[in-house]
């Protein structure tokens, strides 16, 4: 796997959890993400919070408007501008969305790619164009879809097609995973097994909304509910165990509870690794 450069679990950093976390970083988050169109026209006094965040801790980043899969042109200038945050902040990983928002102008919403083969041509081209000048691999994230226009591959295909031919990497998603399985109706245990270990660079895991008994909603505003549990502790199992984030970006509570729900991560990471440590010994 490609998470040489990561351990752990880690946690998403939202400007409005700076005044708990500084100048004392808890010690239980190994590495911590951030949006970089969030901080990147940011100055002062911001601006010191995050490089005294870069310089002691692992940092991640998680972008929000790359729209990989529009037809829009790449934002050139904009995909220069990561490359310097990246370069400046020492980060490890720049992942984005497979998925669109822009189409015309921009959408405040992530749209689904038509997995079909024309997109996973169209989105490889472009994988590689972003790569070319980040000059690392672009890491993306599977995501959630509410619908599937012009679909005639299925989610997995296309998303093994994209990663095979881009040189890309994947974020793992075990949420968007089991919500797109109960919203699309496919067995979310074989959907997991079939994805590459190599690709996997980290994870994130994230609580959702429960619209309908057959429709739930990736909003991380809540606590990650125990089926997603199980599900994590069935991607260490098929995957190894390979560091995994806690995604919560609204109804945010105390850093004291979120860091009660990054210590649950760490117990299914360490309990997968004593097993697979104990099947050694005894192979």
């Amino acid at each position: 796997m490609n998470n040489n450069l990561l351990h752990g679990a880690g946690l998403g950093l939202r400007r409005e959890m700076l005044d708990e976390v500084l100048p004392d970083i808890p010690p239980e988050i190994d590495f911590w993400e951030v949006a970089p169109e969030n901080w990147i026209p940011l100055g002062g006094k911001y601006q010191h919070q995050l490089e005294a965040f870069s310089q002691n801790t692992q940092f991640v980043n998680h972008g929000l408007s790359l729209s990989i899969g529009s037809f829009d042109p790449l934002d050139i200038k904009f995909i220069k501008e990561i490359k310097s945050f990246l370069d400046r902040h020492n980060v490890i990983y720049y992942s984005e969305h497979l998925s669109y928002c822009s189409g015309n102008g921009h959408m405040y919403d992530l749209m689904p790619i038509p997995f079909t083969e024309e997109a996973v041509r169209h989105v490889v081209e472009r994988i590689q164009i972003v790569q070319d000048i980040l000059k690392r691999p672009l890491v993306l994230e599977n995501v959630s879809y509410y619908a599937a226009p012009g679909q005639d591959m299925t989610e997995l295909d296309f998303t093994l097609e994209v990663l095979k031919r881009s040189g890309g990497l994947l974020l793992l998603d075990v949420n968007n995973i089991y919500v797109n399985s109960i919203n699309h109706g496919y067995n979310a245990t074989a959907f997991l097994q079939a994805l590459p270990s190599d690709k996997i660079a980290y994870g994130h895991i994230a609580g959702h909304y429960d619209e309908a008994e057959d429709l739930k909603v990736d909003t991380h505003g809540a606590d990650v509910i125990q089926p997603v549990w199980s599900l994590l502790e069935q991607a260490y199992q098929f995957h190894g165990v390979f560091p995994t984030l806690l995604e919560r970006d609204f109804n945010i509570p105390s850093i004291d509870e979120l860091i009660q729900e990054v210590n649950k991560i760490k117990a299914i990471q360490s309990k997968i690794s004593q097993q697979k440590n104990g099947a050694k010994e005894y192979s």
